[in-house]
């Protein structure tokens, strides 16, 4: 069984685009807010009434400033000044989003979206509903992006993703989604013996039962 928590069952609002292209997108939040998903996790970005982007968290960064440098390299920090620069202060954090497909009138895709979201679009976790859905549409024609990300550590990626669809689709019943999708990485990954083997040992270092 996976250890990690399952998305919410309701809309949850994570932050704003930054900036973005056609292949991924950068969105801002504050560091200390509750609600920050962890690498893999499935979120979405709607655009327009009938249209919304799909991506996977592969990347987050917190920013420091003057302040927080002055504390981690003063000798015994105050554990109180400490816990308010970890979660009271608004510092910025930065969440590095991949697109892995979109929604266009109730239809998915697991194709790159026509055209981004736009500046101050807002960020929200996929439900345990919505992430079956997207990752049961179709033959994982999504894993395609995430292999294509060389900029990212996509064993890791796909790792800590794996394990959270499987806690969705253990809970929804769909037992054999994880084999499946380990099958799938194994013929799209045939002609390249290098990444295959890096993927495959990281996800024996899983608690996923292929």
């Amino acid at each position: 069984m996976s250890e990690h928590l399952l998305p919410p069952s309701t809309p949850l609002q994570i932050g704003r685009v930054l900036r973005a292209d056609n292949t991924r997108c950068v969105v801002g939040c504050r560091a200390g807010q509750a609600n920050l998903p962890v690498l893999g996790s499935l979120v979405r970005l709607p655009v327009e009434d009938a249209y919304q982007v799909y991506g996977l968290v592969a990347n987050v960064q917190i920013f420091d400033d003057g302040l927080t440098r002055q504390v981690a390299i003063s000798e015994a920090p105050d554990p109180s000044v400490v816990l308010d620069n970890q979660y009271n202060r608004n510092l910025p954090l930065e969440i590095g989003v991949l697109f892995v497909g979109y929604e266009r009138a109730g239809a998915l895709s697991h194709l790159l979206p026509p055209r981004p979201p736009l500046v101050l679009h807002v960020l929200y976790a996929c439900t345990p509903e919505e992430v079956c859905r997207f990752t049961m549409h179709g033959r994982f024609g999504y894993f395609r992006h995430i292999l294509r990300a060389t900029d990212q550590p996509i064993d890791e990626l796909l790792a800590a993703h794996l394990q959270q669809a499987h806690a969705c689709h253990q809970q929804a019943g769909h037992a054999a989604w994880a084999r499946e999708a380990a099958r799938e990485l194994i013929t799209l990954l045939r002609d390249d013996y290098a990444t295959l083997t890096t993927v495959l040992k990281t996800l024996a270092d899983t608690p996923l039962d292929f």
